[in-house]
């Protein structure tokens, strides 16, 4: 009897010990910075975010890097990824160990400017967007880490009616779909998305010649998208006229179902629509503006996938230009990154209501400008 009894108890500490590892482990995460360096930031920076508290701490940064304005990170979280955002384009790699970045290569985008990244489904595939090159450029990842040189570099041409943003091409954004067979490229300069087959085997992956599009309207400016959850429809925010145009989905074809005003009926000002995100229960879409209203916008989903535009609500950000944002995996916290006023503002989701509560916890960092929370 005595040995069972101390079987048990040796059992009922092994038990509580992991319960408390893993409650502990649960009490923290990463986040990751991606900046502009020309006002003294040393590039990306890595923290340390609590949680429970909203607080964050500084583990390191990375040293001498340009430009490091937009970043991905793999599924394992071994590797991160982010674009050189200067006139003669860069990609760099880094190894992730010990809450240290390591640079592991370098290469060129072959474009100018490059302002996104993603990583493909199966963790193969890097795929940069340059902005002012107009421009798609494809990598090969290497199972170490390092970054091929261009593989495959799809050049767009085309114009659109505000001569000052829209003179030319302007490739903004490349996003996957949740099932990772199209690549969608929102093109500022042209008021289009182009809908790419995407096939990791072949080569080249991306199929230009079965590719389909989205003809935004005219001085729209897209720029970011957001997939629901079911991957059924799209959210595409268009920067220059503030709006967000809602897209049933299916088989690379999308269809307009719907277009809403970022900001209020009586506002007068320039928009500056910035970034989208859907909520990780699919309940709510969030937008950020720029310009002179600074604030991220929340829109209910309805199951249809449309938006209620009547019950939108308006939360400052407190800083000047929210450039991205980011939302927690338990959609818990909302980040965003103010880059004009150098700081990330954390807030707390209101999980019923989807309303964003300032906690009044900041991070400080120059010219912030992408939030990868994991």
């Amino acid at each position: 009897m005595t040995n069972r009894k101390s079987i048990f108890q040796v059992v009922l500490v092994v038990v509580l010990f992991m319960a408390t590892s893993i409650g502990a482990n649960a009490q923290t995460a990463n986040l990751i910075v991606g900046t502009y360096t020309q006002k003294g930031s040393k590039g990306i920076y890595l923290f340390q975010f609590d949680t429970a508290t909203g607080k964050s701490i500084e583990l390191s940064h990375t040293d001498n890097i340009s430009n490091p304005s937009f970043l991905a990170i793999t599924k394992d979280k071994q590797f991160v990824y982010a674009v050189n955002e200067n006139t003669q384009g860069g990609l760099s790699a880094f190894s992730l160990s010990n809450n240290k970045l390591k640079l592991i290569n370098q290469v060129a985008t072959n474009g100018a400017d490059p302002c996104y990244i993603s990583i493909s489904k199966d963790q193969k595939n890097i795929l940069v967007a340059n902005y002012s090159g107009g421009s798609v450029a494809q990598f090969y990842k290497f199972a170490d880490g390092r970054v091929s040189n261009v593989r495959q570099l799809i050049q767009h041409s085309g114009s659109s009616i505000n001569k000052a943003r829209q003179e030319k091409a302007h490739v903004h954004g490349s996003f996957f779909s949740p099932d990772g067979n199209y690549l969608l490229t929102p093109d500022l300069g042209m008021d289009q998305v182009a809908i790419y087959p995407f096939q990791s085997k072949n080569t080249p992956p991306l199929n230009t010649t079965k590719a389909k599009y989205i003809q935004a309207e005219a001085g729209s400016g897209p720029r970011h998208l957001s997939f629901s959850k079911n991957g059924n429809t799209i959210y595409l925010v268009e920067e220059l006229t503030g709006s967000v145009a809602v897209y049933k989905f299916k088989d690379g074809t999308a269809i307009l179902t719907q277009t809403v005003k970022t900001h209020p009926a009586n506002f007068n000002g320039a928009p500056g629509s910035a970034d989208i995100h859907v909520s990780p229960n699919g309940q709510f879409l969030y937008v950020s503006n720029r310009g002179e209203e600074n604030n991220i916008v929340k829109f209910p989903i309805l199951p249809n996938g449309k938006l209620v535009t009547e019950k939108a609500m308006y939360f400052s950000t407190q800083g000047n230009s929210p450039r991205n944002f980011t939302i927690s995996e338990d959609g818990k916290w909302l980040l965003v990154a103010n880059q004009n006023t150098d700081n990330i503002v954390v807030f707390k989701v209101n999980e019923t209501n989807g309303d964003l509560i300032n906690t009044g916890n900041t991070i400080k960092v120059s010219m912030p400008v992408c939030l990868v929370l994991f």
